[in-house]
């Protein structure tokens, strides 16, 4: 979700890796099916407030999550009141909107779990219309962004579905990222996000790799993943906590303006498997 520098690898690259690693059995630790309907369960979730990150136009709550009939649907809305943090002649985006424009929501286990390796799976339906940013991902519990490490298993913006993986360059808050972008339509399904999918992370002491529905995103591998800020860390030798959201506009989202709200990202599990 935070974007500043991308560098791409192609898919034969990533493919060539993911091949050359061993079969690994894997035994469910964590999971959340949603099963309760109400607000998310709080002893996996909490929730970001406000304005948080990348200029995006949404105001984050927790009003706008619950779960409903085993889905959790986190939906982003159209809906104009004061800005609490506004203060006059302020030059910082987050305090110098007078009005919030748009509300959404995002959920995370940070404080509540996180995991160091494993195999990471969301089942979902995301919202494709112009403007809208939904994302399940990950960040280190330690150091300041990024060098705690980013991963991006499912990001979403202007027709592309994107997977990344973000670390620390030299420069102070600059991402040095590996990413993939898929147009939606090289699935050639026009119902393609009327569906459900499988989003999945396998990430062991080697290799991070990424898929939607079996297909093989993106591959990386932890020998070229040392933060380049002088601790010569590595940011995936770590524990990462799970965040997901439904961001709008932004520095990457798009406009919005001529979608129609409320807007929806349903979620029908999240799992996490370990060897």
């Amino acid at each position: 979700m935070f974007l500043l520098l991308m560098s791409s690898y192609g898919f034969c690259q990533s493919a060539e890796v993911a091949a050359s690693r061993p079969k690994t059995t894997w035994k469910l630790v964590w999971a959340d099916e949603f099963t309760a309907n109400g607000a998310p369960d709080p002893k996996n979730w909490t929730f970001e407030n406000g304005f948080v990150r990348n200029n995006e136009l949404q105001w984050y709550q927790p009003d706008n999550a619950r779960c409903e009939n085993g889905l959790l649907i986190i939906e982003g809305r159209r809906e104009k009141r004061p800005n609490p943090a506004y203060q006059t002649n302020s030059t910082t985006w987050k305090t110098s909107r007078p009005s919030i424009d748009y509300t959404a929501s995002s959920l995370t286990t940070k404080g509540l779990h996180q995991w160091q390796y494993g195999r990471f799976e969301m089942k979902a339906r995301i919202d494709t219309h112009p403007g809208l940013w939904p994302a399940f991902w990950t960040l280190g519990v330690l150091g300041e962004w990024p060098s705690n490490g980013e991963i991006d298993i499912m990001e979403y913006y202007r027709n592309m579905l994107l997977a990344n993986v973000a670390w620390a360059t030299s420069k102070r808050y600059t991402a040095k990222w590996s990413s993939i972008k898929k147009p939606i339509n090289t699935f050639y399904d026009p119902d393609w996000s009327a569906k459900f999918h499988i989003w999945r992370m396998d990430w062991d002491e080697n290799a991070i790799s990424l898929y939607v529905d079996d297909q093989l995103l993106n591959t990386i591998s932890l020998a070229e993943t040392i933060n380049q800020d002088g601790t010569g860390t590595n940011p995936f030798r770590q524990p990462h906590y799970l965040l997901l959201n439904l961001a709008i506009g932004g520095d990457n989202g798009g406009d919005p303006s001529a979608t129609s709200f409320p807007r929806q990202f349903v979620v029908d599990y999240v799992r996490v498997y370990q060897q």
